[in-house]
């Protein structure tokens, strides 16, 4: 069996023609990165050479050259030599998605489900498919806010050619039904720009998608809760925690989000939007690969690892203060103790690194920091209080 430095190398020379294939001529290559032999691998141009200076700084100058030619470069080390690598950029969608349209059946009926279950007294989730249909207002509220956050990364990221998934729906039946969404990119990100870009449009878009939803929900009548049902709820339930900026519109439309009676409750289109407000403020958490990583490390550059690691630290704390201080209970504060796990894994895996490492123009910078003042305006010290 022959390893790869054992496999003859075949395919074009570097005298047969000035280009492999359709990729960039190779004088321009040869400028940055001087190639002593060249072949085709399937859809992969293969360049075996060595860099004319630090590798860093070849690939810095070599990305866009390939990047112009409809390639997305990598350099890496084969046996010792450096190779370079150049994939055919691909954006867009080959053949169905199956997976993520499974994914978002399934969400709809987990969010139809616990709607129905939760914030709908007046349905029987167990009567059947046709019972919680009648739950479709917040399904359809939930499962907006989170789409339209994801297809805001997805539609910036083919902005910028970074290839990307559809958004994946993770249907899990908490109290909202799901666990959210996610999109996978692929490659590195070109630049700093792209970068914040990427990052900072989901939670854009899910936010203008939160405000609308709430403004909808709002204007709804509310729904009414049985008394026993209220009863049960005083002796063991939950009591989810207002955001600022979910009271600061219900002021603004001068929409009442408070009532003196136990019996009615806002409609379950305005949980959405806290479900909107909420994804939001944990997007934004500045550590690792979250939104908030991504845009606090294009806006101050590797600064950022010194901040995520304070990022776990805080969380700890809050929970500590909610904990020993306000008298909350291990079942109240255990998201945040989770989210200090996750952020501290977070953390250690490192952020995205960009390809070119340029400053952000000051009008990024600026949206950066009202972007992440609208995060603190979806924050909740106690999300979810768990009455006992």
């Amino acid at each position: 069996m022959m390893d790869d430095a054992d496999v003859p190398r075949v395919g074009p020379s570097i005298g047969d023609d000035p280009s492999l294939g359709d990729g960039p001529p190779l004088e321009r290559i040869e400028s940055v990165f001087r190639v002593y032999e060249m072949r085709a691998e399937d859809d992969q141009l293969v360049y075996y050479g060595d860099p004319r200076t630090n590798p860093e700084r070849a690939m810095e100058e070599l990305w866009p050259i390939f990047r112009e030619a409809g390639y997305d470069p990598q350099l890496t080390m084969r046996h010792g030599e450096y190779v370079l690598v150049a994939e055919p950029i691909s954006l867009g969608i080959d053949g169905i998605p199956w997976t993520n349209i499974l994914l978002l059946c399934a969400t709809i009926c987990s969010t139809l489900f616990v709607g129905a279950f939760w914030w709908y007294p007046g349905i029987d989730p167990f009567g059947g498919p046709i019972e919680i249909l009648g739950a479709w207002p917040f399904s359809a509220a939930v499962l907006t806010v989170l789409g339209v956050h994801e297809l805001g990364h997805y539609a910036l990221s083919r902005y910028h050619q970074v290839d990307a998934s559809l958004p994946y729906f993770i249907p899990v039946p908490t109290i909202i039904g799901t666990m959210g969404a996610v999109i996978k990119l692929k490659g590195r990100m070109p630049n700093r720009k792209a970068l914040f870009d990427i990052g900072i449009a989901g939670p854009l878009a899910g936010l203008a998608a939160t405000v609308a939803i709430a403004v909808v929900g709002l204007h709804l009548p509310p729904v009414t809760i049985p008394e026993p049902v209220v009863q049960q709820a005083e002796e063991g339930g939950f009591r989810l925690g207002i955001p600022p900026m979910l009271e600061l519109i219900a002021v603004a439309i001068d929409q009442p989000l408070y009532g003196d009676d136990p019996t009615r409750n806002v409609n379950p289109v305005v949980i959405g939007a806290w479900v909107g407000m909420f994804v939001t403020f944990l997007n934004l958490i500045p550590v690792g690969q979250l939104d908030g990583g991504h845009i606090l490390r294009a806006m101050i550059g590797d600064l950022h690892e010194t901040v995520s690691a304070l990022v776990p630290g805080a969380l700890f704390a809050l929970a500590g203060y909610l904990y020993y201080i306000d008298g909350y209970g291990l079942q109240t504060i255990f998201i945040w103790i989770l989210w200090g796990f996750l952020a501290t894994l977070l953390a250690s895996a490192g952020g995205a690194q960009p390809v070119t490492d340029e400053r952000l123009g000051t009008w990024r910078q600026l949206l950066g920091v009202v972007t992440f003042g609208l995060g603190l305006l979806c924050f909740m010290p106690v999300p979810l209080e768990v009455i006992q």
